[in-house]
């Protein structure tokens, strides 16, 4: 689709459709057979975080028809407290990466399932790293290992394993992807 524009959030509103989006695709809201086909996001976030994390960084969004079809959220090293699921990778993280890198995490990417296959997944990456290349060497994030279909898509546009561990009854990989 041409007219899918990559863009940084910057309004409210389009921070709203973010969670209205991420509502629509947290385990509680698909069924299994979709979890395994589809993939899904794990965390929820409240408008306060979610913007707070934006002001620091904003998030990368894909648009159609002014509509937010795919999200990919920067969350810098300050926010590694705010959400309790998270805490663990950011701990692992720390043991993983020279204390010198400048990294960002990718706190969570999520298509629409009207745009999925279309090559969002690769446009919302490629415009992260195209913005953020200046301020950060990489960018990291981590996995559900249950989400086969998410780290798939991850290893094509080049993350690569940097650490697997378990949390809250669930085993996570810890990708990065060199942007420089």
């Amino acid at each position: 689709m041409n007219d899918i524009i990559y863009k940084r959030a910057s309004t409210e509103q389009e921070l709203y459709q973010i969670l209205e989006l991420q509502k629509r695709n947290i385990p509680i809201s698909i069924s299994e057979t979709e979890k395994q086909q589809e993939g899904f996001v794990t965390v929820q976030h409240t408008f306060e975080v979610l913007k707070a994390m934006n002001d620091v960084c904003a998030h990368t969004i894909a648009t159609h028809e002014d509509m937010v079809i795919g999200y990919a959220l920067s969350m810098v090293k300050a926010f590694k407290d705010d959400i309790d699921v998270l805490k663990p990778m950011f701990d692992m993280i720390e043991t993983q990466v020279k204390p010198t890198e400048n990294y960002i995490v990718m706190g969570q990417i999520c298509i629409d399932k009207n745009y999925r296959k279309q090559g969002v997944f690769r446009g919302l990456y490629g415009k992260m790293k195209e913005v953020l290349k200046q301020e950060y060497n990489c960018i990291i994030t981590e996995v559900d290992k249950m989400n086969q279909r998410s780290l798939n898509a991850h290893y094509a546009v080049g993350f690569k394993t940097l650490h697997m561990f378990h949390s809250n009854n669930q085993e996570w990989e810890i990708l990065i992807c060199d942007i420089n």
